[in-house]
């Protein structure tokens, strides 16, 4: 099951049949099973009290991740995305407003599934795994 909810901006104009299908199928192709994923959007505060409360982090992020199972086979989250660095980011990278929050819609499940963003080597390979996601919807 895959949910989508906001938390205290408007809904995302996204085609949520569209984006559920693509999910599926970015974690079926990775040999995973989906379990329960959960997307919340909100604003850039809200994400920051969400951080520091739960994460003990004190910085502004476009996603926070919070796996709901430790199963490796099974792909199950919430996820809070950040509106506001959405948006920023969209400017920042030159990369369009829907582009970017697919990206980061899959980013959170990439990292469910192994894919990493520590190290360099580690951002690369996400970056290239998020942009052949971003293919598969994108480009449909």
């Amino acid at each position: 099951m895959i949910t989508f909810n906001t938390i205290d901006v408007p809904m995302p104009d996204l085609d949520f049949a569209r984006v559920r299908s693509w999910i599926e199928s970015v974690v079926t192709k990775q040999g995973r099973r989906g379990g329960e994923l959960h997307y919340h959007f909100c604003s850039d505060d809200a994400l920051l009290d969400i951080n520091r409360q739960r994460l003990n982090h004190d910085f502004y992020t476009d996603i926070v991740t919070f796996p709901l199972n430790d199963c490796d086979d099974i792909v199950s989250a919430e996820f809070c995305i950040s509106i506001d660095r959405i948006a920023d980011n969209s400017g920042i990278f030159g990369r369009s407003y829907a582009s970017e929050l697919h990206r980061v819609i899959i980013h959170g499940v990439l990292h469910l599934i192994g894919f990493d963003d520590i190290s360099d080597d580690d951002r690369k390979l996400m970056r290239e795994k998020e942009e052949e996601c971003l293919e598969m919807i994108l480009n449909d």
